[in-house]
């Protein structure tokens, strides 16, 4: 039976030690939550660092025990790996990097090691306990490396990875010395989720950019391995937060702290003390509020939790010491006998505390500068049981791509957060409701839960997905079976690509034209009369006219655009214009200039930059710079961008080889269907084919939409010879 195996830095449980006694408290974070339907059923497990050094083999072996009966098997880590790797490479070089703030980040190689280490004693660990049919579900920075090292182990696994913090853009990852192994690392998964799409498009353009693999549709082509990349915005446990903040504890809390505050409004603010978080930014935005409008004196406070968080750390020392000397100076100038305007609690609350919070509070600030999700809001909108209350989100923090009837805000600019505040303490109650109802039913909707299945659930959509493009080598009694079914057939329709199929490639793309030995085979197939012959190409009809026109064949040349049976004349697809050449055109050219060796081929309808002849690394890096320029260029535009074998083409988009040959389909009814081709451009041609098809890849990948594949343009001739027999 198989299993699902969840891997992550930290176990759900942190094990702590107090007094020589080893203690054992569960998380009450949103993953451990949400993933807490899966890990402790039918056999699965997670894996993962317990929280702490265990000192011998006695005390691992009680933890690794205690561990198992609640489902979870720990990663022991030495102290020099938990300083290295932990406080190291993943918290001094991964975390600023991927939050924005680069100054902060070092380059240790020592740390990198560590990290390198630690991620295989991680693949180590997991593959002890996932079997074959196994599904694997890696989380977070910690681990952009063990997709990779699991798929070395184990190729044919099901693997996952979501990454729970912001993804750069491609100018911060390649700073990083080791950008492309922390790449590579991360394509090791059959899906790779993200909290919002900006983040995905940022990894894509940096896959592209450091490693050459373009996407589709959110699907990367990563040699012969096809990876999903898609968005899956976490929630919370949304009815864990109402009962909560239902229950007599809050409650209770909350009289308290009212009887404290008096009839004093309350702004709240709850985060983990970390410089992403804009702590000291809101801090200067609420001084802001009581300069600007002094009718608030007196009349609303801001509470503030700050939960400690490697204070020990240079960074976040120097910012523990600006939250303290910013509350003190606000406090100190504002503060009466009866009114404290901010209180500052630096200390994590439970629960219940905080669901008192959430009740108490009219307004909620959460504006980090830079965030994954920040469930925070979330658990403040889940808490509003009155739906009276107003929620400022930073654009910056991933639940603003859901949340939009917040007040959404820049978090630098701090009249624009000032004003925010002050909006929010006057916003009429009706407004108020119609605006926590509509975040309310978002939240409940599409809650951890919702986001745990449809992870699962993609995961073996992807997995699925790649299988139906596995495709099986025409061996020789399946070659046989196909020349049965074709002397068997009255009516015969065989759609043949010409370069890398019939032809094998040349530098000079001029100098590949037919060899002898080639018309002579197309002539005696077409020769026969059951054989309609179609030659199916990217080439210009010029070029293949010439070359072949005095051959009985039907044309369906520049990727569909123009299409000539036999004995007719030459015929567009459908009407097309160029008014968009001219500009491409100068962009193509910037390109030749900046790559010896390129050159740009015009047709009819399209432009093509071919770089076959560039040196070979140069030639892939410009041509990984040009996808990105013309991706972007015509991103509104009614063109497609192609890449084809050392090409990159443009043309207008929705035509293309697959629309032609399903014209042909329908015009020219048939009892045999043959179809070969060697790229990416082909399958659109195998998209179209009927199941019955014989659809072939021509080449070393093999993943294909195509039934069969061979292996180069000398077996292809030799099934076309086996046709005249």
């Amino acid at each position: 039976m198989s299993r699902t195996i969840i891997v992550s830095n930290r176990l759900p449980t942190k094990v702590q030690r107090t007094e020589d006694v080893l203690t054992f408290q569960a998380s009450e974070g949103g993953l451990a939550t949400g993933l807490g339907s899966i890990y402790r059923q039918d056999g699965n497990v997670w894996v993962g660092w317990p929280g702490l050094f265990v000192e011998d083999a006695a005390e691992e072996n009680y933890v690794r025990e205690q561990l198992r009966h609640d489902s979870m098997v720990p990663v022991f880590l030495t102290e020099a790996e938990i300083h290295d790797f932990y406080e190291g490479f993943s918290n001094s070089t991964l975390w600023p990097t991927f939050h924005y703030f680069p100054q902060y980040a070092t380059y240790e190689q020592a740390h990198w090691d560590a990290y390198v280490a630690v991620n295989e004693k991680f693949c180590q660990a997991v593959l002890e306990q996932a079997g074959p049919d196994d599904t694997i579900w890696v989380h977070d920075y910690q681990l952009l490396l063990l997709p990779q090292m699991l798929r070395q182990a184990r190729p044919e696994a099901t693997i996952g990875f979501f990454l729970h913090i912001p993804f750069p853009s491609y100018e911060l990852i390649r700073v990083l010395p080791w950008a492309k192994e922390l790449m590579a690392g991360m394509l090791g998964a059959d899906l790779i989720g993200f909290h919002t799409f900006g983040f995905m498009r940022h990894f894509l353009s940096a896959v592209s950019h450091l490693l050459g693999f373009a996407a589709q549709n959110g699907r990367l082509e990563a040699g012969d391995r096809s990876i999903l990349v898609d968005t899956f915005p976490m929630g919370i446990d949304y009815d864990r937060y109402v009962e909560s903040a239902a229950s007599d504890t809050a409650r209770e809390h909350e009289a308290i702290y009212r009887k404290a505050l008096g009839d004093i409004r309350a702004i709240l603010s709850i985060d983990r003390l970390d410089y992403s978080k804009g702590i000291a930014q809101r801090l200067r935005a609420f001084e802001g509020l009581l300069q600007r409008y002094p009718e608030w004196r007196e009349q609303v406070s801001l509470i503030m939790v700050v939960v400690p968080s490697r204070d020990q750390v240079a960074q976040y020392a120097a910012l523990k010491e600006e939250i303290d000397e910013l509350v003190g100076r606000i406090n100190s100038a504002y503060r009466t006998i009866g009114w404290t305007p901010i209180h500052y609690f630096y200390r994590s609350f439970p629960l219940e505390e905080l669901s008192s919070l959430y009740r108490l509070a009219e307004v909620a600030l959460v504006t980090p500068m830079r965030d994954g999700m920040n469930l925070v809001a979330k658990e403040f909108v889940a808490s509003k049981a009155d739906q009276r209350g107003v929620l400022i989100l930073s654009e910056r923090a991933g639940a603003a791509r859901e949340l939009s009837d917040a007040l959404i805000i820049n978090p630098t600019d701090m009249h624009q957060l000032t004003e925010a505040m002050h909006d929010a303490l006057v916003m009429p109650e009706q407004e108020q409701i119609r605006r926590m109802r509509a975040m309310q039913k978002l939240v409940s909707q599409y809650n951890v839960f919702a986001w745990t299945k449809l992870f699962m659930d993609r995961l073996a959509f992807s997995k699925d997905r790649q299988h139906t493009l596995d495709t099986d080598m025409l061996t020789p009694d399946l070659t046989e079976q196909l020349l049965t079914d074709y002397r068997a057939a009255d009516r015969r329709l065989l759609l043949l690509d010409y370069d890398g199929t019939l032809s094998p490639f040349h530098d000079d793309p001029q100098q590949a034209g037919p060899d002898e030995e080639l018309l002579l085979l197309l002539r005696a197939l077409t020769d026969i009369p059951e054989n309609r012959v179609v030659i199916i190409s990217g080439r210009d009809r010029k070029t293949l006219e010439a070359w072949l026109g005095h051959l009985p064949v039907d044309f369906i040349l520049e990727h569909g655009v123009w299409l000539r049976p036999q004995g007719e004349d030459w015929q567009l697809f459908q009407a097309l214009n160029n008014d968009w050449r001219d500009e491409i055109r100068t962009i193509l050219d910037l390109y030749v200039a900046r790559t010896a060796g390129s050159f740009i081929e015009e047709k009819d309808f399209s432009l093509v930059w071919h770089f076959r002849r560039a040196d070979a690394e140069l030639g892939a890096m410009r041509a990984r710079e040009l996808m990105n320029h013309l991706t972007f260029i015509t991103s509104n535009a009614d063109l497609q961008v192609m890449e084809g074998n050392k090409v990159i083409e443009i043309k207008t988009a929705g035509i293309n080889k697959g629309t032609a040959a399903a014209r042909w389909l329908a015009t020219y009814p048939t009892e045999f269907i043959f179809a070969i081709g060697d790229d990416r451009t082909d399958e659109d041609t195998f998209r179209v084919m009927p199941p019955e098809a014989y659809t072939v890849k021509v080449g070393p990948a093999p993943r294909s939409l195509a039934r069969y594949h061979v292996n180069s343009p000398t077996d292809v001739r030799q099934i076309l010879r086996g046709m005249l027999v």
